[in-house]
């Protein structure tokens, strides 16, 4: 600071620069000056002259340029200095943190770590898998209709969408471990819950909840696990972890085949059995007619064992400590580092070793945590707060990925997440649909014709099955205890006929009459009948619910968990494959290449018209595209920094669901249609998405931030 007054040379005057005059301190004035300020007050009472002119006084002077010499605390500087500050911190930490994990090594923490983590990441290959095996059996007790089927279908993939925005957010907010802990649960519990449930609503409503919980694992897995990695094995250990998402599959497809079949539930009469040494197949039990408990709701259950073992060895998991030092908790975070360093070191036989890390840099802190006293308000008034604060920081946060400087990057990865979720969902819907529709026209095609027939007193005690009748006369005719499946009667005449104990799929009459006609405990409801005419004729105690038990669907059976396993089996040699070559070759050039060559494999589909061909190109795709989605996660984790990993990883998992909503919509409505647009449709998103993909930046080279 320079001295802000100015004197003239000629005169006894100084001219400050801010235009006052006042007189020099002249050695008369002085004294006068004296014997007035002190003219009846004390030393300590003494009243600066300049005071009454607004002239500071030197010693506030002095204080100033003292108090400018400290730094400003933080809640009076410019907001974007405290990022600029923030985000040197932030770059200063990324590298001394790889330093610590290299010091720390690969070991047994990271490994334990990995199958925990996979059994999280298993649970949720088990989840898309599970509806699809349960359809076939759940409808029959619950009576679906195919727009019932066709939600239970999607409601999974919907409740994991939100599950993807939510946890994804909270896991940047309350910590990975805490986040994926509470996703699990809920997943877990409504998991089990479906089980039981008897009604169609209250089944949907636990199926999305259990994949709101389970739509968590991802975003939270990866970014958890690569914040214990150093950057040499973030590639190939992430890579390594997909291959979690595989064993789900070939899980739950041998679950489904070992359980399922046995469909029964369990009487007196078979426990009587059992009892006695008779083993039957039937699995299940019931309390009356209200609840039913059969096979596929066992297998339900089963289904949750990943999720709940998962969460057993969470409870014995340390928090991520890039989590702890990006929030300020330096502490905690050096002693889970000092625990992963003590683990990998008594492993490898030096208990002795010293974790010689003392001081970490922690980022400046810039998030305003509300705490509210218990004798603030009531206590809803308080956690309602603490939530509103949260959904705040999180919706901030999100916000925060569509920034300049990630903005590109978040567009770029949207893209890429959504082309490739969209064939990928799509077609490994459409795989399976496709093959049923070849094994219907294969049905068809040898489906029994009888016109013109004249049957009088005989009585039918024998299954009819894919067979069509036109032009028939029943004469005082008898169908007791059979089945009908697939048969169609049309311009048919029932005369003194006699129905009991009749079970039916797929079973209509077409303008047919009857007349003095009974039937008795019977499936066959008024939509069975289309224009027909019934005279004198009479319904007695019909069935109710959905009765249908074919035993001989178990061949269908069989092909729909034999095509799910091999889907899944097949990824296993590109898992291999990205594994290895994810550090060589790099991200980038693994989703281009992925991605362009499942393209390719897609135009292989239009040589499939047979069973076999379609599962073979539903293998080739599966192999081909798994490669892609290991870079995907390795990429997304690696583009953002710790503050906003888990919040993007989310975002970006959403979309890649609701883009799989829309997939498995499209393609399934072309499957009787034709083949050409979903094939199209798929390998023009992949090729887009490859060139999009290509233009994203390389990150094997660099730091976690």
């Amino acid at each position: 600071m320079q001295d802000p007054y100015t004197r003239y040379e000629g005169g006894g005057e100084r001219v400050p620069q801010d235009g006052r005059y006042y007189h020099s301190d002249e050695p008369h004035a002085q004294e006068d000056a004296d014997s007035d300020a002190t003219e009846g007050h004390d030393e300590d009472d003494e009243i600066y002259e300049g005071e009454y002119q607004g002239i500071p006084h030197p010693d506030d002077i002095k204080a100033n340029r003292m108090a400018a010499a400290q730094p400003t605390p933080d809640e009076y500087r410019d907001h974007e200095d405290l990022i600029a500050e923030r985000m040197k911190d932030e770059e200063q930490l990324a590298h001394q943190y790889e330093s610590i994990i290299e010091e720390c090594g690969h070991g047994r923490f990271q490994w334990t770590l990995f199958f925990v983590l996979g059994l999280a990441l298993m649970a949720d290959g088990v989840e898309v898998f599970v509806v699809g095996f349960v359809l076939p059996s759940a409808e029959r007790d619950m009576c679906m209709s195919n727009s019932n089927k066709g939600m239970l279908g999607l409601i999974v993939y919907l409740g994991m969408m939100v599950g993807a925005f939510i946890w994804g957010g909270l896991a940047d907010k309350m910590g990975r471990r805490y986040c994926l802990i509470i996703a699990l649960s809920i997943n877990g519990v409504f998991i089990i819950f479906s089980s039981f449930v008897q009604g169609y609503g209250i089944f949907l409503f636990c199926r999305l909840l259990s994949g709101v919980g389970i739509g968590g694992s991802i975003p939270i897995v990866f970014s958890y696990f690569s914040e214990f990695l150093s950057r040499e094995k973030r590639g190939e250990h992430l890579s390594w972890l997909c291959m979690f998402w595989m064993i789900g599959g070939i899980y739950a497809s041998i679950m489904a085949w070992s359980i399922i079949p046995h469909y029964g539930r369990l009487t007196a009469k078979t426990y009587a059995q059992l009892l006695k040494g008779h083993h039957g197949t039937r699995w299940g039990f019931s309390m009356g007619m209200s609840f039913q408990f059969h096979s596929w709701r066992l297998f339900v259950v089963v289904c949750a064992l990943p999720c709940l073992s998962s969460l057993i060895g969470l409870l014995f998991m340390p928090e991520s400590p890039r989590y702890l030092l990006e929030i300020g908790k330096h502490d905690e975070a050096w002693m889970v580092l000092k625990q992963i360093y003590d683990t990998n070191m008594r492993a490898k036989g030096h208990p002795e070793a010293v974790f010689t890390v003392s001081h970490i840099k922690t980022p400046i802190q810039m998030d305003e945590f509300i705490e509210i006293q218990s004798s603030t308000g009531t206590w809803f008034q308080r956690w309602l707060v603490r939530i509103m604060t949260v959904v705040k920081q999180v919706w901030g946060n999100m916000l925060l990925c569509f920034l300049p400087k990630y903005r590109m990057t978040t567009l770029f990865l949207a893209v890429v997440w959504f082309t490739m979720s969209f064939s990928y969902y799509g077609l490994t819907v459409w795989f399976p649909d496709m093959i049923k529709h070849f094994q219907n026209e294969d049905y068809e095609s040898r489906m029994k014709t009888f016109h013109q027939e004249r049957v009088e007193h005989f009585t039918f005690n024998f299954t009819l099955e894919n067979q069509f009748h036109t032009d028939g006369e029943y004469i005082n005719v008898r169908f007791i205890g059979i089945k009908f499946k697939s048969v169609t009667f049309e311009d048919s005449l029932f005369d003194e006929c006699y129905f009991e104990d009749i079970a039916s799929i797929n079973t209509f009459f077409k303008n047919c009459t009857f007349v003095a006609t009974l039937f008795y405990n019977t499936d066959l409801f008024q939509t069975r009948f289309i224009h027909s005419k019934f005279i004198n004729s009479t319904f007695l105690h019909n069935k109710e619910g959905c009765q249908i038990d074919f035993t001989d669907d178990a061949e269908t059976a069989f092909l729909t968990y034999l095509v799910s396993f091999l889907g899944s089996l097949a990824v296993l040699p590109g898992n291999i494959v990205s594994a290895l070559f994810m550090d060589k070759i790099g991200r980038i050039k693994m989703i281009g290449g992925s991605m362009l060559l499942s393209a390719i494999t897609c135009f292989f589909l239009f040589f499939g018209n047979s069973e076999s061909a379609m599962i073979g190109m539903q293998c080739l795709f599966c192999g081909v595209s798994i490669a892609s989605w290991n870079a995907l996660d390795v990429i997304t984790v690696e583009l953002y920094s710790t503050d906003k990993r888990a919040t993007a990883f989310g975002i970006l998992n959403g979309l890649s669901k609701f883009a799989a909503i829309l997939g498995i919509s499209i393609f399934a409505s072309f499957v009787e249609i034709t083949k050409v647009i979903p094939i199209l449709l798929a390998s023009i998103a992949l090729v887009g998405g490859a060139l999009l993909g290509l233009r994203l930046p390389e990150t094997r080279e660099q730091v976690l931030m």
